[in-house]
């Protein structure tokens, strides 16, 4: 099929729910960047009413994930076209509350389901829900992970998204909403935490530093956070099934090491900066083949396309303009 035409988003309302983090500030813009009107929503006021004034005719609303009238309120008031979910908990190693993980990650998807579906613009004929899910959803699956691959979650964060996943597609069905979780794996690009792999690289490049590594042998796939935010937007395009879900990745596996190595000579590093095997690998380290994208390819005509060097250099340039998360 032909690869859906992000134009459509021109002059389209559309909400994006955790605006203010990383991949839901990637989304924001892009979808900013198509023409669309953005309703910003994050629980810092001050935060997402500075982002709304760096977007052309952006929106914000500052609300709890919990505040089920509050987020119907500001729903009914705007009627989106479509809403975006980048709302999560647990991807900071720091996050580790079950009550909170539930209350988020678990009852949250179905509860916005609810919303969506009472207050959701009618004519538009896309997904009225995209909602972000993870890799860590699989946890100890093997093999070539396809989107029915039997999930083996061994983390809070991959049981609570995974039981997300479900509540979503169970509420969806019921209500007859157009809805996707997309299930995304290690995205990279400007505005990640700090602490995880890249900052830690441009950090070192930046102090001249060395930073401890793991050997690097694990195999991810590396997806930049622009074509995640491309795709994503696609997919809010695209007619999926009530609460189907939708790898989002590259399809291709690297090595820890070999992403390092890469932005190493990306960013100037010297080989000995690199110290592989000063850190033990995380026992909840993923083992798996390469990821199935055929749905993704099916319902969107297209896939990822930056490479890693060119995700890189991306990254440090949108750093160096000051970008903001």
């Amino acid at each position: 099929m032909n690869a859906l035409s992000l134009a459509t988003y021109d002059g389209i309302c559309v909400a994006v729910l955790g605006a203010t983090g990383f991949i839901g500030g990637w989304i924001a813009r892009s979808a900013a960047g198509h023409g669309a009107r953005v309703l910003l929503i994050a629980r810092d006021a001050q935060r997402v009413e500075t982002m709304a004034r760096t977007l052309p005719g952006a929106g914000a609303a500052a609300l709890d994930a919990g505040d089920d009238t509050a987020l119907r309120t500001v729903l009914d008031a705007t009627r989106p076209a479509v809403v975006f979910n980048a709302i999560g908990y647990g991807v900071d190693r720091n996050e580790r509350d079950d009550d909170v993980a539930q209350r988020i990650n678990t009852r949250f998807p179905g509860m916005l389901a609810d919303a969506v579906a009472s207050t959701r613009d009618r004519a538009w004929r896309g997904a009225a829900l995209v909602h972000l899910g993870s890799a860590l959803e699989y946890g100890r699956a093997a093999g070539d992970l396809q989107e029915d691959t039997e999930p083996r979650p061994d983390t809070l964060y991959g049981r609570t998204k995974l039981e997300g996943t479900r509540a979503l597609a169970a509420r969806s069905r019921v209500l007859d909403l157009a809805s996707v979780t997309v299930r995304l794996f290690t995205v990279y690009g400007a505005g990640e935490h700090e602490g995880r792999l890249l900052p830690a690289l441009l950090a070192c490049a930046r102090d001249g530093t060395p930073v401890d590594l793991t050997a690097g042998e694990q195999l991810r796939d590396f997806t930049f956070a622009g074509d995640v935010a491309e795709g994503v937007l696609r997919l809010g395009l695209a007619r999926c099934g009530p609460g189907e879900v939708v790898n989002l990745a590259t399809g291709r596996l690297t090595s820890v090491r070999t992403f390092a190595e890469t932005a190493a000579r990306v960013l100037g590093l010297a080989p000995a900066q690199l110290r592989f095997g000063a850190l033990p690998a995380r026992a909840e380290e993923m083992q798996h083949e390469p990821v199935s994208i055929e749905r993704l390819r099916r319902h969107t005509g297209w896939t990822p396309e930056t490479d890693i060097a060119t995700g890189i250099r991306r990254t440090q340039e949108l750093m160096g303009a000051s970008w903001r998360g």
